[in-house]
């Protein structure tokens, strides 16, 4: 996913966020709706990601999300989940 965020109508906030992603198995490019994705959010690096499925190869893909991703994703409105640290 790009780190770019397509932008919505300032008008109507009822709009969907569109993010620009990429699928590493087809190579598609595509944008997706917010609620397209799923960011989980972990202790460390490792288990902090987000998550769609390629709507060209229809395969799982899992990417690792750093704090700009984390940023962007949260801010559209993408559905999150925090991971039990102990």
């Amino acid at each position: 996913m790009t780190t770019t965020m397509a932008t919505t109508a300032l008008a109507d906030m009822s709009a969907p966020v569109l993010f620009k992603a990429a699928c590493p198995d087809c190579r598609g490019r595509f944008e997706l709706a917010s609620d397209a994705f799923r960011l989980a959010i972990g202790a460390s690096s490792r288990t902090t990601f987000y998550s769609f499925t390629c709507p060209d190869c229809r395969r799982a893909v899992r990417k690792p999300a750093g704090e700009r991703i984390i940023e962007l994703l949260t801010g559209g409105g993408v559905r999150t989940l925090r991971l039990h640290t102990g």
